[in-house]
């Protein structure tokens, strides 16, 4: 129970921070907009350093840095891809693959679930397909472009999540610090090179600094569920997050959201409640 609360919270702040990022990435270039959100995500980690620790070991070392950079290409793919937009389709495309690479691992891993366990799982990816599914009338259609940039930024995602998930359980916070360190110093390489490219615009910064916060506790929030609980039931749980994206996204720019969407929704409510049986 207590992995599946913290999943959720990791869960609900993804959601937000993506929300947040996108609309951030479209008052200018998008590596303008990680800039300032890196580094503020690295500023959360090492203030609960004091509190949670780090062991700075290879192990911790390794996996960290090799997340870092997954991060890094998770931040820039996403923000750009929710800037194009529509958020309310994109997003749960971006969360349907980066389930699936997590979910693989665990099993193959040799992780079991439950007779609920085995009903709740598929009805939670069930759930992100919907989320995404059908446009209705009047729906705005993503591009083949916004489509491709989804995918690459769930594969990205899934990635920093299961290198996240094989540092040591005993490093604390090492992992999130070095690969925060290495995202932030590889977005820094990047702007440096396309400096030219990136407009005079200037990024919405506290939009953007939000965003990394929320982003470094999602991350936070992920790594202590997947050390109290299994990685196949975290990772879909993590994956839920476009629910809080599509809610934001029509609140705030009344971005439709299609029958399907709603079911969707209600279907990840039901995963959510029988996955907490397991």
């Amino acid at each position: 129970m207590i992995a599946l609360l913290l999943a959720l919270g990791s869960s609900l702040a993804y959601g937000c921070a993506d929300f947040l990022g996108g609309l951030g990435a479209r008052k200018a270039h998008v590596l303008r907009t990680v800039l300032v959100a890196a580094p503020a995500s690295l500023l959360v980690e090492l203030l609960v350093w004091p509190v949670l620790g780090a062991s700075f070991s290879a192990g911790a070392l390794g996996w960290g840095a090799a997340s870092g950079v997954a991060s890094a290409a998770a931040f820039v793919l996403l923000y750009r891809t929710l800037a194009i937009g529509p958020m309310n389709v994109l997003s749960p495309v971006t969360a349907l693959v980066s389930a699936a690479l997590p979910v693989a691992v665990g099993l193959l891993e040799g992780e079991h679930l439950g007779t609920a366990g085995l009903v709740g799982l598929p009805l939670a990816l069930a759930a992100v397909v919907l989320v995404s599914a059908g446009h209705g009338a009047g729906s705005a259609r993503p591009s083949r472009t916004a489509l491709l940039l989804a995918f690459g930024a769930g594969s990205a995602i899934a990635l920093q999540l299961v290198f996240l998930h094989q540092a040591p359980a005993d490093s604390g916070v090492a992992p999130l610090i070095t690969g925060r360190a290495i995202s932030s110093a590889v977005t820094l390489a990047a702007a440096a090179l396309l400096r030219r490219r990136l407009g005079s615009e200037r990024p919405a910064y506290a939009l953007s600094a939000t965003a990394g916060v929320l982003d470094s506790l999602a991350n936070l929030l992920f790594l202590l569920a997947a050390r109290s609980g299994d990685l196949t039931v975290v990772a879909v749980i993590t994956a839920l997050y476009p629910a809080g994206t599509v809610l934001l996204a029509r609140g705030v720019l009344a971005e439709r959201v299609h029958r399907g969407q709603l079911l969707g929704l209600g279907a990840a409510a039901l995963a959510v409640s029988l996955l907490a049986l397991t």
